[in-house]
């Protein structure tokens, strides 16, 4: 098995810091796509590299190799990739396993609490206001999906602001953001290399919705100013109930990261101020290339495995 197959398991590090910029650059739409696609597609090549890894170590197994009926001579220890190695990516490979099956409970009993949520609130309507002083406003996902908002919230904005506020968690809904960023972070999972590439997308549905919002009403600053008196009221007045942030809640996630460096809404309302984001082909065509070469490594290491096993056995039967 040549080096070929290491690659995959270091070009999620390569992506990793970029993953920030690009979501700054690129349209929100685009970008939340595109960081989705790329998470997913290199987290999978990296568990196929592990993968890889670790049956070069099982195929060494006198028991394994004799049902394979393949010759050990051929795998033997000096064959690349070292044991040592096989065995830590085996490893490697069986706690990715378990933590993206962990994950994978949360995510579903979270996702299904919202849904019970969303079919017991009161009213038919999608929207639906809570008699509660604290100002918070959320997407619950479900058939129907719902928005939460609070009278506390209402109080904080005026009728424009409402107006941009229940866009923007319409767009939530209608654009499926929580599938993204389930993908994301399942792909963070299974690659803790990715995680960047999931804050990201924390960051760019919200962009998304941003941009969705100021497209309905119509006014770019007017959603601005409605998301930082949102923020606002939201820092001041903490919500009584948990925030499903797993769910694409508006503010979860950034509203006490203000002090730490620049946070998501301070970036948000500058995004909405300036011009909409153009379309930059030559960072979607960089990301695509990089998510093809992992992709074409980890094809040549599996083309690599299959040849040398084929080479085993056919020893085996000599």
């Amino acid at each position: 098995m040549s080096l070929v197959v290491y690659l995959p398991l270091v070009l999620p590090a390569l992506f990793a810091p970029f993953a920030g910029p690009l979501a700054a650059r690129l349209d929100p739409v685009h970008a939340t796509w595109l960081l989705t696609g790329a998470a997913v597609a290199l987290a999978g090549c990296s568990t196929l590299a592990l993968g890889l890894l670790a049956a070069a170590a099982a195929v060494r197994i006198p028991l394994v190799a004799s049902l394979g009926h393949w010759s050990l001579s051929v795998l033997g220890p000096d064959t690349p990739p070292g044991l040592a190695v096989a065995l830590l990516a085996g490893i490697l490979l069986g706690v990715a396993a378990l933590t993206v099956t962990g994950f994978a409970i949360r995510r579903y009993r979270a996702l299904a609490g919202a849904y019970r949520e969303a079919r017991c609130l009161p009213g038919r309507g999608q929207t639906v206001v809570v008699a509660d002083d604290a100002a918070d406003a959320y997407a619950l996902p479900g058939r129907p999906g719902r928005v939460v908002v609070t009278a506390g919230m209402l109080a904080a904005l005026d009728e424009p602001g409402r107006a941009a506020l229940l866009a923007h968690e319409q767009a939530h809904l209608a654009g499926f953001h929580y599938l993204f960023t389930t993908a994301a972070r399942l792909a963070a999972t299974a690659s803790p290399l990715l995680c960047p590439a999931a804050q990201a997308v924390d960051y760019t549905v919200e962009r998304w919705a941003d941009e969705r919002a100021a497209t309905v009403v119509g006014d770019r600053r007017l959603v601005a100013h409605a998301i930082g008196r949102a923020a606002l009221a939201a820092k001041a007045n903490r919500p009584r109930r948990p925030l499903p942030g797993m769910l694409g809640a508006v503010f979860s996630g950034t509203r006490m990261r203000a002090h730490a460096r620049p946070g998501p809404v301070p970036r948000r309302v500058a995004a909405l101020l300036a011009p909409p984001p153009p379309r930059r082909l030559v960072l979607l065509a960089a990301v695509v290339a990089l998510v093809a070469l992992a992709g074409i490594c980890a094809l040549i290491a599996a083309n690599d495995l299959q040849d040398l096993l084929s080479l085993a056995n056919t020893h085996h039967h000599h």
